[in-house]
């Protein structure tokens, strides 16, 4: 069948495309998953650079002459670099590509980390970790759309929640790069760059792959490329299949275009994506405000506090990176089973009675290692939670509850709410630990999750084994 460039008329007829059974040979798979690994060296990228300041940290306060407000500058730089970087990536990828904006990130990426590595003052590292936050905040949207719109819908929770895998796997490697490298050359000047500069070598990998990968077929459409989007989807689903999607998604291009879907002024015109954005918003809320980000940023220091020694927190924090890897493992296995916002509010729950019982627990028992393992216990079954049901449900929800002329755009504006929801909790966690303790600070995170419980319970819709295209009409019909 020949389908013109330009005429949605010319597709397929009107079916829906998750009806239509997927018999795609072999090499389609394969296809499909080359795209998924690829694109998500943009998640590794994402999890090496937020994580491997843990690490590096302590050895470049000499060198650099930190002192704690500096110390503080060059950790949070970052995360304000993502909040600019998720919106800013939202509107490029929607404007100019999903596959277009992932090459551009994956400069940033490269250019960002090695300024990082040479940098000779602090001023220079504040300004390339804004760098790199602007290439995390554009990778954290840009990436799991670019999936999400790639994907078949039965398939789709697996394959964007691999995103969610090589980030936190990305963690796991920065923290164990990290002790490697302390280990053979901690006594020499400089080993933090080191640390630093590894990041360079995926940012390589990700740039040159996305080279030879195709573009998103569902932003081909939105903009009117019928004939490439219908090649696109042949990559990765049988003729049949991608002829239904093509039908989907041509004729919700071309309702879109008729109401002028895509920014600001279309979210203030159009209650139902306003009411939309609104739960875009507090999805990313409910992410961070279980504090997930205290444990990443300042694990160390909350096991210290229950009572080990110094090494072996520093040992017990990678193993919370191994539990984090395992728990996302499990999660992707559990979305192909069970529906999303069941699973969201599980995953709150767990979060939820397992920092209650860090705060009873530093309470209540003496310090000492009876109390420093109890404390470990429920930091690891907290991960367990929350990089095995929490994150992957977000990350995925937000890149398919959006209308497909804004897609990126509406999960970069949530990805701003989610990245400085971050960056006041981390900020304010170590003034909450000071003035009232670990155990009131941890009590008020139990408040925000019974919060976010009710929230998830009134507003999230469910959005498991539906095509893009149908989950919209899905959303508009019930929000309107």
């Amino acid at each position: 069948m020949d389908v013109s460039k330009d005429t949605p008329q010319a597709a397929a007829p009107a079916t829906t495309g998750a009806a239509v059974p997927d018999d795609a040979p072999p090499a389609v798979s394969r296809r499909l998953r080359l795209i998924t690994l690829v694109a998500t060296f943009g998640g590794l990228l994402f999890g090496y650079d937020t994580g491997v300041i843990n690490g590096a940290l302590p050895y470049m306060t000499d060198d650099l002459g930190l002192t704690p407000v500096t110390e503080g500058m060059v950790t949070s730089s970052l995360l304000l670099g993502a909040a600019l970087g998720a919106v800013t990536g939202g509107r490029l990828s929607d404007a100019r590509g999903r596959r277009r904006t992932i090459l551009v990130l994956a400069v940033l990426f490269f250019v960002g980390a090695l300024g990082c590595t040479l940098a000779p003052t602090t001023a220079v590292m504040v300004v390339a970790r804004f760098v790199l936050g602007l290439a995390v905040g554009g990778a954290s949207v840009t990436v799991p759309v670019y999936l999400a719109e790639v994907s078949p819908a039965e398939r789709r929770g697996a394959l964007v929640t691999r995103n969610e895998l090589m980030i936190v796997t990305g963690q796991l490697l920065a923290f164990t790069s990290n002790a490697i490298i302390a280990r053979v050359g901690g006594e020499s000047g400089g080993v933090w760059r080191w640390m630093l500069v590894v990041a360079t070598l995926p940012a390589v990998v990700l740039w040159f792959g996305m080279l030879v990968m195709p573009e998103s077929p569902r932003w081909l459409a939105s903009q009117g490329r019928f004939g490439d989007a219908l090649e696109v989807l042949r990559q990765v689903r049988s003729r049949q299949r991608a002829e239904a999607e093509l039908s989907e998604a041509s004729a919700l291009a071309v309702k879109d275009e008729q109401q002028k879907l895509g920014g600001w002024q279309d979210i203030r015109s159009t209650p139902w994506v306003r009411k939309l954005m609104f739960v875009g918003f507090g999805i990313a809320v409910v992410q961070q405000i279980t504090g997930v980000n205290t444990i990443m940023y300042y694990g160390t220091q909350i096991l210290t506090d229950a009572g080990f020694a110094a090494d072996s927190a520093l040992t017990a924090n990678i193993a919370n990176g191994v539990i984090s890897v395992l728990a996302t493992f499990v999660g992707i296995w559990l979305l192909g089973r069970v529906k999303r916002r069941p699973m969201l509010m599980t995953g709150q729950a767990g979060t939820t009675v397992a920092l209650l019982l860090i705060g009873v627990f530093s309470l209540v028992l003496p310090s000492g290692d009876g109390r420093a393992y109890a404390v470990l216990a429920m930091t690891v079954t907290f991960l367990a939670f929350q990089q095995g049901a929490i994150s992957p449900v977000t990350w995925l929800m937000l890149s398919e509850i959006f209308p497909m002329r804004m897609r990126g755009f509406g999960m970069g504006v949530a990805a701003v709410v989610l990245w400085l929801t971050n960056f006041v909790i981390g900020l304010v966690f170590p003034s909450l630990i000071s003035g009232i303790g670990i155990s009131s600070t941890f009590f008020l995170f139990v408040v925000a999750g019974v919060l976010s419980l009710a929230f998830v319970k009134l507003y999230v819709p469910e959005t498991k084994g539906r095509t893009l295209e149908s989950l919209e009409a899905e959303l508009k019909a019930r929000f309107s």
